[in-house]
């Protein structure tokens, strides 16, 4: 009797206490739910300041010029200073193995020596010489890195065989249907891991690069990837893109910003009529679920990968081309242009043979993608990371086929409209709270938008309005 009247007193006492200070009530025998809240990952990363606002260019040496070489690139570095790109990126620079080469000239990523440079390119003479004409012109330079694996005949696997991943029978392995290399084994190698950060370290003090593009960086430990951040960042503040978007673990330490692949393929979906607005918001809440506030994700319609395997951007995207790139410059992120696009390239370049950009064609994208890094470069709210402005999403009509967002730092306020279809869509404001006259940062025309007008929409026409 004592302990039923204990017993009781005590769902007394928590029924009194849910009244008084809102707690919720438990019936007997049961523990009240807890929400789980998820926090945010946080960066401990440093971003070199002339990243905040960056479009990176990727280069694909072998196939940008007739001639494939450093120095033929370098006439080309003041019109890709007029296309207003900030961040060149170069893919593999080094020797390639001869050992399981794959087709005429092999794979990049097959590299056979991390402090050489392929002579098909040139010396590393001359490519010291487009560096640092480079850095006069304002630009910063990256090199693709090769982690995870090397070319069959790289000397570690004479000298150093126990680096190297094995199958059961002792024989060095291959990821995936990646004949032509050699997989490393970070485990369990501590003398890898210093010889590995000291050949970067080379391209930094021997060069002046600025950075690296890390191919694969989710194959290789996250522990490796923070001790090069720290080792490399006390030569010079570097900038690191990891080729991943896996593992989130590599944003807290080691990387300034990762791939954006699931976007990539949420805009080709969008462009097939399979995706709509509302994916594009659940991706960036799922992408704010899972990445520091100060790294960014790398935004792309197409890139070397994406050229030579998937098809163009014309193949994958049709008539929505400029609508997904303006998208890929104006979500949170920042954008890549892969050499070519400027030109409208609608042609898969050869991965393992030569080939070659036609930078004869006559285009518009050219001065479409000079606009759009004019308008990124001139308003805060669209510049990278957490150096650019929250996304919120804009209500109004034909929510699912007009996708309609502003982004906002400080006094500098963007607003997004973009026409997910291949059809014409009328929309309008539904509520009054982004109501304004505004400025199409495309045309200079005045866009006057309120809950009681509506405005024609072309299919997948986009607007940029300040």
């Amino acid at each position: 009797m004592k302990m039923k009247n204990m017993r009781l007193l005590g769902m007394l006492s928590l029924l009194l206490m849910a009244f008084v200070f809102g707690l919720p009530a438990c019936q007997p025998g049961k523990v009240a739910e807890q929400k789980e809240v998820k926090v945010r990952p946080v960066s401990t990363v440093v971003t070199p300041d002339w990243a905040k606002e960056a479009t990176i260019y990727e280069i694909n040496t072998r196939q940008f010029t007739n001639s494939g070489t450093f120095d033929s690139i370098v006439p080309h570095l003041s019109r890709l200073k007029a296309l207003g790109v900030d961040i060149l990126w170069f893919m593999p620079v080094h020797p390639i193995g001869k050992l399981n080469r794959k087709e005429g000239l092999g794979s990049y990523y097959s590299v056979q020596d991390y402090k050489g440079i392929n002579p098909e390119f040139g010396t590393i003479e001359d490519f010291k010489i487009l560096v640092d004409s480079a850095h006069s012109l304002g630009f910063k330079v990256i090199i693709d890195w090769v982690a995870n694996h090397t070319a069959f005949d790289h000397q570690w696997v004479t000298d150093h065989p126990e680096w190297y991943k094995r199958d059961k029978d002792s024989k060095i392995v291959s990821p995936y249907d990646w004949t032509d290399v050699a997989q490393l084994n970070f485990e369990t190698n501590p003398p890898l891991w210093d010889a590995m950060i000291g050949d970067m370290k080379y391209w930094l003090t021997e060069a002046n690069i600025d950075g690296f593009r890390c191919d694969v960086a989710g194959m290789v430990p996250v522990a490796f990837w923070e001790k090069a951040r720290t080792e490399l960042d006390a030569v010079k503040p570097v900038f690191m893109l990891a080729e991943d978007e896996g593992t989130p673990a590599l944003m807290t330490k080691a990387f300034d910003a990762n791939y954006s692949w699931e976007f990539h393929h949420i805009m080709n979906k969008i462009a097939k009529g399979e995706k709509n607005a509302s994916d594009v918001f659940a991706f960036n809440a799922k992408n704010d679920s899972l990445f520091p506030a100060n790294s960014f994700r790398m935004n792309f319609t197409s890139n070397h990968d994406e050229n030579s395997w998937n098809g163009t951007e014309f193949e994958r995207l049709g008539a929505a081309v400029k609508a997904m790139a303006v998208l890929g410059f104006t979500a949170p992120g920042f954008p890549l242009i892969y050499n070519g696009q400027e030109v409208a390239l609608d042609h898969r370049l050869k991965f393992f043979v030569k080939d070659e950009i036609d930078w004869t064609k006559e285009s518009d994208f050219t001065a479409f993608y000079q606009n759009l890094n004019k308008i990124k470069s001139e308003n805060p709210a669209l510049w990278n990371g957490s150096f650019g402005g929250d996304f919120q999403r804009v209500d109004v009509s034909n929510s699912e086929k007009v996708l309609a967002f502003s982004r906002t730092k400080g006094i500098s306020k963007v607003l997004v409209l973009i026409n997910l279809t291949g059809e014409e869509q009328e929309t309008g404001l539904k509520g009054k709270e982004a109501s304004g006259s505004y400025t199409n940062l495309f045309t200079g025309e005045k866009v006057l938008l309120n809950s009681s007008n509506s405005i024609a929409m072309p299919a997948w026409s986009y607007m940029i309005l300040k």
